[in-house]
């Protein structure tokens, strides 16, 4: 008995294991396919040899400088999203909790805007790269502090309200989004006209107008933030049986609440910061990947994570070619996407944790 016991937990840990890989294969062929296809179609020798160096200077540039990173970028905004994602509806006890649907991406996107408006941050450039970030530490610093404040207001509902419930929270962060797409309009009201077209891309989402620099500030957030909820995965695991079990197993269930939450409204931030709001990723890829981890977040984290890598990689490989040469903008594309499964969720299965 003992021994189909651990046969039995053998195959459940191996089927989140195939999950995962799966997950991570189909995001490097996402990539792949991404530096391949463009108005120069390159192919995989060519990829091959300037990675080593030898390739023809056009395909360099092509590659260094434009797809790469786009792809790059779209990996890692994907991965922060989902991540923060699965984190917020384990603390928050709400499977519609996101950076996008609690007001957070929104509030951050006000935050870079004022940079940008106000503080002269960035501006607007080429259609290829819609806003030149001049100021990434203002721009983000900004982003999260009004991204922060988001929270603050869901964590203080949740403390004095607790009967909300999941639909009452999703309200009351469409009615903090709303107020800081207010505030937005406000400033585009203001804006001169350079100024606002780089408010109007924040609406858009824009993967294209990061450089290494950016990229390498979302990589550094992303690492410290999953390091840490790597090492809260026991905690996350408690506190899905309920606050009062996780307290009976000696988890500090407000600090890491504040503190988790803290750390995905920096996630978020940073990501809002340079590629604009992308709606929906955080919610979208937790819920996939619970099909195959269940509520484990030993391989729920990081699986969140590869998902939302993959969903958006696929989503910016759809809005590049599916018109082509027009490029879609991607959170469009991805709030068009993710807007049905929305639905489902809050008919279907947000009833099961309220």
């Amino acid at each position: 008995m003992k021994n189909e016991g651990l046969e039995v937990y053998s195959r459940f840990l191996r089927r989140k294991r195939i999950a995962l890989t799966v997950a991570a294969l189909i995001a490097l062929a996402a990539i792949i396919v991404s530096i391949r296809v463009g108005p120069i179609q390159i192919s995989l020798r060519e990829i091959f040899r300037v990675f080593i160096g030898k390739g023809e200077p056009k395909f360099k540039l092509a590659i260094m400088s434009i797809r790469l990173p786009r792809a790059v970028t779209a990996l890692l905004v994907g991965m922060a999203l989902a991540a923060a994602g699965a984190v917020m509806q384990c603390v928050l006890r709400n499977p519609l909790a996101s950076a996008s649907s609690l007001g957070v991406s929104q509030g951050a996107a006000f935050g870079a805007a004022l940079a940008i408006v106000v503080f002269g941050a960035g501006e607007i450039g080429t259609a290829n790269a819609a806003v030149t970030v001049t100021n990434p530490f203002l721009v983000t610093t900004l982003a999260f502090i009004f991204g922060m404040a988001t929270c603050v207001v869901i964590l203080g509902i949740t403390r004095f309200k607790r009967d909300i419930g999941p639909a009452g929270l999703i309200l009351a962060g469409t009615a903090l989004g709303s107020l800081f797409s207010g505030g937005s309009a406000l400033l585009q009201f203001f804006a001169d006209d350079r100024k606002l077209g780089a408010i109007v891309f924040w609406s858009f989402g824009n993967l294209g107008s990061t450089d290494w620099r950016e990229i390498l500030i979302v990589a550094v957030v992303f690492v410290g933030a999953m390091l840490y909820f790597l090492f809260n995965r026991w905690n996350y695991n408690a506190m899905e049986s309920g606050a009062d079990t996780a307290k009976s197993l000696g988890v500090n269930t407000r600090s890491v609440t504040l503190v988790s939450m803290g750390i995905c409204s920096l996630l978020a931030a940073v990501a809002v910061s340079f590629v604009g709001v992308i709606s929906f990723v955080g919610l979208i890829a937790p819920h996939i990947m619970r099909r195959f981890t269940g509520n484990d977040y030993r391989y729920l984290v990081p699986g969140s994570a590869i998902t939302g890598a993959m969903l958006l990689l696929l989503a910016d490989l759809v809005s590049r070619t599916v018109i082509s040469p027009v490029i879609l903008p991607i959170g469009a594309l991805t709030s068009f996407l993710g807007a049905p499964l929305f639905l489902y969720i809050l008919f279907k299965g947000g009833r099961n944790r309220g």
